[in-house]
């Protein structure tokens, strides 16, 4: 039911704008969407004249290669355990476990192009393959010499191996991450 009322919605949204527009998006929309002009959207926040913190969505200079006027459904903010009000992302996150499991797990990795994508953007610029770091984080942040990482105990998660990613090269190209950031 709520995917055919976020369908509905997005249509009414897009018809309504005549495009995607980040700075027409409404805040509780507007992080992990991406714009008709293929640029992600971002929640800033500023400051009003009376001194109080108010949210504001705008477009980011990120270009995504693979999708355009997106916004990122419930199911997936959900399986890829990301928070659609966060203000600014970054690749800390990979760091932490509970994260990285939900990210990686089948639930997101093979049904979420979009925030997959971010986020294997994100593990590039830190100079970590997304697949590698997924199926076995200590062995791909160790190769990045990384000293900020501490393994919390013998096992960083599991992840069984139908939980496993799909190596990239064996994705459905229309679903594969890329890599321009």
């Amino acid at each position: 039911m709520a995917l055919i009322i976020f369908i509905a919605f997005s249509l009414v949204l897009h018809g309504a704008l005549g495009e995607l527009v980040c700075e027409k998006l409404p805040v509780e929309l507007c992080s992990y969407s991406i714009a008709s002009s293929s640029k992600r959207c971002l929640i800033e926040n500023f400051a009003t004249k009376d001194g109080k913190i108010a949210y504001q969505c705008k477009t980011s200079e990120v270009v995504v290669d693979i999708l355009h006027e997106w916004i990122e459904s419930d199911e997936c903010i959900s399986a890829c355990g990301v928070d659609r009000n966060t203000v600014g992302i970054s690749s800390d996150t990979l760091l932490q476990p509970q994260f990285l499991a939900k990210l990686c797990s089948n639930d997101c990795y093979q049904s979420c192009p979009n925030i997959v994508d971010l986020y294997f953007n994100l593990a590039l610029g830190e100079g970590v393959f997304l697949p590698d770091l997924c199926t076995n984080p200590r062995r791909a942040l160790s190769a990045t010499g990384s000293s900020s990482y501490v393994a919390p105990g013998p096992a960083f998660f599991e992840v069984s191996p139908a939980a496993a990613p799909v190596p990239v090269d064996v994705v459905d190209p229309a679903c594969a991450p890329t890599t321009a950031i």
